[in-house]
């Protein structure tokens, strides 16, 4: 799929694996708001904001126009994307089993790929930088001969959206709305392009984790990162909040509707998901695979979206919870 077409580019989230399962519940009930764990928080008091694209960059299918003004309630939000630390906690205590690991295969980034070449179990015809590795899930981000030691403050990937959600059953916390995060990321700027203003790394300093180099060769790692990077490996923008673009994609609680943002409403607004099996879902900030020459879906307003049962090796979240001010 070519982006500059206006459809999304497959370069922001791997392609469903050929043998992802159908949506089901989860592998085990959740008790809410009796595991809490200690993620960092910011209360942000709400109010009015511009939500879109004020400089028209985007790409026509991704309905990031027309800019509107978002009245939001006040709410709480994680620091960091959902390290895994975090998840492994949340593993051991419940049984959880992803969505990615009952498949048996996932996304992961030519480059990348830490797999015997029979754990390569093909590429995908749009994209063919995405591998479906065998064996590839959160536990072993790069195929089987990965893993995570020495990677707790790292994102957690892999992680479809009902895999996000189990999550928050069990924290008793929430996906962020899109105008949440959208807020939340914009670290009180009106109208910049990212998440700390309208330069993509300003005095030649690298801001956030995005693809260095010529893609999709192999990166360069100029920011000093090649795959994820820790949580906290760049400055927060002015809310105090990490990664608001770059290093994963984060997981919303909107459904997706490229046409949302000239009906919704004003207040509070969160887009409803249809039970359609191939409904998709919001993604936002981009990963360390978006580029400027095909996926500008780092800056603050840009969405992408994919179905509720697809996961990769650049997808995570983060959670929020109601404010207590």
């Amino acid at each position: 799929m070519d982006s500059t077409e206006g459809t999304p580019a497959p370069c922001c989230t791997g392609p469903r694996p050929t043998g992802a399962p159908p949506p089901r519940e989860t592998a085990r009930p959740a008790v809410p708001g009796l595991h809490p764990l200690p993620h960092e928080q910011r209360t942000l008091a709400g109010g009015a904001f511009a939500m879109g694209d004020a400089f028209a960059e985007g790409y026509p299918a991704d309905g990031e126009l027309p800019v509107h003004t978002v009245t939001l309630s006040s709410f709480a939000i994680d620091t960091t994307t959902v390290t895994n630390a975090h998840f492994a906690r949340f593993v051991r205590a419940t049984g959880h089993v992803t969505d990615a690991e009952r498949a048996g295969s996932s996304a992961v980034f030519h480059a990348y790929a830490l797999a015997a070449p029979a754990d390569v179990l093909g590429r995908s015809p749009a994209a063919p930088w995405w591998l479906e590795v065998r064996g590839a899930d959160w536990r072993r981000p790069y195929g089987p001969l990965s893993g995570v030691d020495g990677l707790d403050d790292h994102p957690v990937v892999h992680v479809s959206l009902r895999d996000a959600l189990a999550y928050c059953a069990w924290t008793g916390r929430a996906l962020p709305t899109e105008a949440q995060w959208e807020y939340a990321a914009r670290g009180g700027l009106s109208g910049a392009r990212y998440a700390w203003g309208d330069e993509l790394t300003p005095g030649g300093a690298h801001r956030c984790h995005v693809f260095q180099g010529a893609f999709p060769a192999a990166p360069t790692g100029a920011d000093g990162w090649f795959a994820t990077a820790p949580v906290r490996a760049f400055p927060p923008n002015g809310f105090g909040l990490y990664d608001m673009a770059g290093n994963v994609w984060e997981w919303c609680a909107d459904g997706f509707d490229p046409t949302w943002y000239a009906r919704s409403p004003r207040r509070d607004p969160r887009c409803p998901p249809t039970d359609a099996p191939d409904a998709r879902h919001v993604l936002r900030g981009g990963s360390y695979l978006c580029h400027p020459s095909y996926c500008n879906r780092y800056r603050v307003s840009a969405r992408t979206a994919t179905t509720a049962d697809s996961f990769s090796g650049n997808c995570g979240f983060r959670t929020t919870s109601r404010a207590h001010l």
